[in-house]
């Protein structure tokens, strides 16, 4: 039996909830400089609890080749990947601005 979305009531096959959250969602790109100068790019601005922000973290991490977490709904990942993330957001259908 298929799985229900727990938003809209439709099975997950045909929910769209994910994908409308996305388009109003705006992710915030930003740099913070760490202990010793390290450099940790951060994401944050996504609130919608439709979105899963662990899976969203697993993908940015892989695709920028960097570690990271997930602190609250802000994702950190160590190192400068703003380009990169910001390219990986927008193919996902998030909007995005680079502070």
């Amino acid at each position: 039996m298929a799985a229900i979305c727990g938003v809209c009531g439709l099975p997950d096959e045909l929910c769209i909830c994910q994908e409308i959250a996305k388009e109003q969602q705006r992710a915030i790109l930003s740099t913070d400089r760490r202990r010793y100068g390290k450099i940790v790019t951060k994401v944050e601005g996504i609130d919608d609890v439709a979105i899963d922000i662990n899976e969203l973290a697993k993908l940015l991490k892989n695709k920028c080749a960097a570690g990271g977490t997930v602190k609250g709904r802000i994702i950190e990942l160590q190192g400068d990947h703003k380009k990169k993330a910001a390219n990986v957001l927008r193919n996902n259908g998030f909007n995005v601005e680079v502070r």
